[in-house]
C-alpha cells in the first residue's frame, strides 16, 4: 500500500511537471496542462491512477489553501462594502440563471429534481480556476474581478441549499421547508463565530507566536488556522472553501497577511495543481466519439447563456459594458460545485449515465477554455464591443477606481510615477503626516503597493481626467516623477492651463528638457544628474574644510541661478556617453587655443563683440593660470585658451570671430 501511494505521487508529479513545462514553454495557462494531465493518467484514459478518491480527497485543499490566500487580500470592511455585489449581483445571478433553466427543462418534459440539478450546475462555476487566474493577472481587485469574487462568495453559500433539495425531491419528499431554515441558520452561525475568532483571538495568538521567532511554528500555526475554519464550515454543511476564506479575511487585517501569503503558498500551489489533475480524471475519453455533438451544444450554450446573462445582471446593477462582457467572460465555465451536484444525482439516479458523461464533459471542456477566456477577456470584450465606447468606459471605469481611491482626500500631494524616486517622495510624506495619492502605469507594482496599504493607484498622469479623480482641485501640489519628458511636458502644459496657481515639481533626468519644462509651466524641475552633482560637490567642500554655510551658499546659489553653472560640461571627443550625446545638442563648454595669427591678438574682449554669437567667455586660461569670468578689459594675448560656453551653432560663430575675424 505504501508503494503504490508513492508510485501514484510520483507518477502525479513527473507527469505534472512535464505537461506543465511544456504549457508554460508555449505561453498555455498551467490549468489547462493539469487538466490534460489528469485526463491522461485518470481511470478513463491510460489508467494508471484507477482510484482517485484518496487523490482527490486530499486535492481539495488546495482549494482551501487558494481561498484562504483570497480571503488575505480581503478585510471585513471591504466585505461588507461588496454587499451589493455579494447579495445583489450574485444573488441575481443565482436565482435567475436557475430559474431560466429550470424553465427550459420543464419544457423539455424533465422532472423538477432533474431540473434543480440542471439549473444549478448551470449556476456555477470554477471558484479555483477564476480566483487562481485573477490573482495571476493581477486583476483580482478591478471592476469586473470584484464582481467575479462577489458572485462566486454567493455561489459557495447558495450550493448549500441545491445539495438539501435534490436528494429530497428526487426521494419525492417535498417537506424541504425545515432543512433549508435549519441550514441558513447554521450557516449564519458559523460565519459570525469564524469573524468573531479571528478578531478577538487569531490577532492576540499571532503575537505570540510571532515572538517565538520560530518558523516552524508559525507555518504550523497558519495551517492550523486554514484547516481548522474549513473544517468547521465543511461540518455545519457550508463549503470549505468558504471558512477558508473567513479566516484568510480576518488575518488579512492583521500585520502578519504577508508573511502568512508566503508560507502557506508552497502548500496552495501544490496541492492546487494536484486538485485540477483529479479534475481532468473525471473525463471518460471514450465517451466523446459518440456524444460529441451533444457535449458541443451544451458547451456552447452554458458559455453563451452565462456570459449573456451576467452581462446583463452587470449592466442593471451600474456597470459598464466593457465591465459587463468581461465579467461574464470570466465567470463562463462550470465550477467544482458543479459537480458535487452532479455526484447527486448520479447517486439518486436522477439522470441516466449517458446523460451523465455527456453534462460531465461538457463542463470539464468549459473548464479547460476558461484560463483563455479570463486571459483575453479584454481583448474579447474589445471584439464585440465598438473601440470608441470601450475606450470610454474603460477611461470611466479607471477614474471611477481612482476617485474612490482619493476619496476624502484634501490639501494633499499628487505624485505621479510610482517608481524610486516617487516612491521615496511618498516615504518623507507619510512620514510628516500629509496626505497624498501616487498614480502610476505599472499594475505589477500598483497591485504590491495597494496589497501593503498604500495610497497608490493605476491611473494615467497624462490624463487630465484622471488627475481631476485623483482630486487636483482640491491638491496643494503635483508632482511629475517618471522618467518621460515629452509626457511630462504635454501634462504640465494641460495642468497649468487649467490650474494656473497650482505649484508643479517636475523631476528630469538631466536638463535636457529643462528649458521645455519650465515654458510649459512648470514652477520648479529638478534635474537628477544636476542635483546629483551638486550633492556630491556638497560634500567635498565639506570635506576640504569650507565652512557649511559657505557650501550650502554655493547650492543655493546655483539652485538660484537655474543650474546655469552646472550646464558647462565638455562633451567627449567619440560622443559613446549617453549623457553627451544628449548635451551635444544644447549649450555646452568648448575650448578654443590662440595662436599668434589669430584675429582677437591685441584686442579687448569688449571690442570683440562675442555677446552677438550667443556664446560666452566662461574663462581665460594664460601662462596656466585660470581666470574665470574675465574682464572685458582683458586683452587677448597669444597662447591663451579661451573657454566658450553655449550652443554648438553659437560656439562655432564665437570661435570663427577669435580666429579669422568673422561670424
Amino acid at each position: 500500500m505504501q508503494l503504490h501511494i508513492l508510485e501514484s505521487i510520483i507518477l502525479l508529479l513527473t507527469s505534472a511537471v512535464v505537461v506543465s513545462t511544456i504549457f508554460r514553454r508555449f505561453n498555455l495557462p498551467p490549468v489547462l496542462g493539469y487538466l490534460v494531465v489528469g485526463a491522461c493518467v485518470g481511470p478513463y484514459g491510460l489508467g494508471w491512477m484507477p482510484d482517485i478518491q484518496a487523490t482527490s480527497e486530499l486535492a481539495e485543499f488546495g482549494v482551501v489553501f487558494l481561498m484562504f490566500t483570497i480571503g488575505l487580500e480581503f478585510s471585513l470592511a471591504k466585505l461588507i462594502a461588496m454587499k451589493r455585489l455579494v447579495l445583489g449581483l450574485g444573488g441575481l445571478q443565482v436565482a435567475i440563471t436557475t430559474a431560466i433553466t429550470m424553465l427550459v427543462a420543464f419544457i423539455a418534459h424533465a422532472h423538477i429534481a432533474m431540473a434543480l440539478v440542471v439549473g444549478g450546475v448551470a449556476a456555477m462555476s470554477s471558484t479555483a480556476i477564476v480566483s487562481k487566474q485573477l490573482n495571476d493577472q493581477l486583476e483580482l481587485n478591478t471592476p469586473q474581478g470584484l464582481n467575479a469574487i462577489g458572485i462566486l462568495l454567493f455561489q459557495d453559500i447558495a450550493v448549500i441549499p441545491f445539495l438539501i433539495l435534490i436528494p429530497s425531491l428526487a426521494s419525492g419528499n417535498h417537506n424541504v421547508l425545515v432543512p433549508l431554515i435549519h441550514a441558513v441558520v447554521k450557516a449564519a452561525i458559523v460565519m459570525i463565530l469564524i469573524m468573531w475568532l479571528g478578531r478577538k483571538v487569531l490577532r492576540p495568538i499571532f503575537h505570540v507566536i510571532a515572538a517565538t521567532r520560530s518558523m516552524e511554528i508559525f507555518t504550523l500555526t497558519v495551517l492550523l488556522v486554514t484547516l481548522s475554519s474549513a473544517w468547521l464550515t465543511d461540518k455545519m454543511g457550508l463549503s470549505s472553501a468558504l471558512g477558508a476564506f473567513l479566516a484568510g479575511m480576518m488575518l488579512g487585517e492583521t500585520e502578519f497577511r504577508h508573511q502568512i501569503e508566503v508560507e502557506i503558498r508552497p502548500f496552495r500551489d501544490v496541492l492546487l495543481g494536484l486538485f485540477f489533475i483529479t479534475i481532468g480524471m473525471l473525463l471518460n475519453l471514450s465517451a466523446i466519439p459518440d456524444a460529441w455533438r451533444g457535449i458541443l451544444i451544451l458547451l456552447t450554450l452554458l458559455i453563451f447563456f452565462k456570459t449573456f446573462i451576467i452581462f446583463g445582471l452587470c449592466r442593471i446593477m451600474g456597470d459598464t459594458s466593457s465591465t459587463a462582457l468581461r465579467t461574464g467572460l470570466i465567470l463562463a465555465q462550470g465550477g467544482e460545485f458543479s459537480f458535487a451536484l452532479l455526484t447527486v444525482a448520479m447517486d439518486e439516479k436522477i439522470f441516466q449515465p449517458h446523460y451523465n458523461q455527456m453534462v460531465l464533459c461538457a463542463l470539464l471542456f468549459s473548464m479547460a477554455l476558461s484560463p483563455f477566456l479570463i486571459r483575453y477577456n479584454n481583448t474579447i470584450s474589445q471584439w464585440f464591443l465598438p473601440k470608441k465606447a470601450h475606450a470610454y468606459e474603460n477611461e470611466i471605469a479607471l477614474a471611477e477606481a481612482v476617485a474612490e481611491t482619493a476619496e476624502g482626500m484634501k490639501d494633499h500631494v499628487i505624485i505621479c510615477g510610482y517608481g524610486r524616486v516617487g516612491q521615496n517622495i511618498c516615504h518623507f510624506l507619510e512620514a510628516e503626516g500629509f496626505q497624498f495619492l501616487a498614480l502610476d502605469m505599472d499594475p505589477s507594482r500598483v497591485q504590491k503597493a495597494k496589497m501593503a496599504g498604500e495610497s497608490v493607484t493605476y491611473g494615467d498622469a497624462g490624463n487630465m481626467g484622471i488627475l481631476k479623480a485623483a482630486g487636483i482641485m482640491k491638491a496643494k501640489t503635483i508632482i511629475f516623477s517618471f522618467e518621460e519628458p515629452h509626457t511630462a511636458i504635454k501634462a504640465v502644459y494641460q495642468v497649468r492651463q487649467e490650474f494656473p496657481d497650482l505649484p508643479i515639481l517636475v523631476r528630469t533626468r538631466d536638463d535636457t528638457h529643462l528649458a521645455a519644462l519650465q515654458e510649459a509651466g512648470a514652477t520648479e524641475v529638478i534635474p537628477e544628474i544636476l542635483e546629483a552633482s551638486l550633492m556630491i560637490s556638497f560634500h567635498v567642500l565639506v570635506l576640504m574644510g569650507v565652512p557649511v554655510f559657505r557650501a550650502i551658499r554655493h547650492l543655493r546659489s546655483t539652485r538660484a541661478d537655474r543650474y546655469q553653472l552646472l550646464h558647462r560640461i565638455y562633451p567627449s571627443e567619440d560622443m559613446m556617453d549617453v549623457e553627451d550625446i544628449e548635451a551635444s545638442t544644447h549649450e555646452q563648454l568648448h575650448v578654443v587655443k590662440l595662436t599668434p595669427r589669430s584675429f582677437a591678438i591685441g584686442k579687448k574682449l569688449k571690442d570683440l563683440n562675442i555677446e552677438a554669437t550667443s556664446a560666452l567667455i566662461t574663462s581665460i586660461k594664460r601662462n596656466g593660470i585660470r581666470v574665470p569670468e574675465p574682464d572685458p578689459e582683458t586683452e587677448i594675448r597669444a597662447d591663451d585658451v579661451v573657454v566658450l560656453y553655449g550652443v554648438p551653432e553659437s560656439l562655432d560663430e564665437a570661435e570663427r570671430l577669435l580666429l579669422d575675424g568673422e561670424k
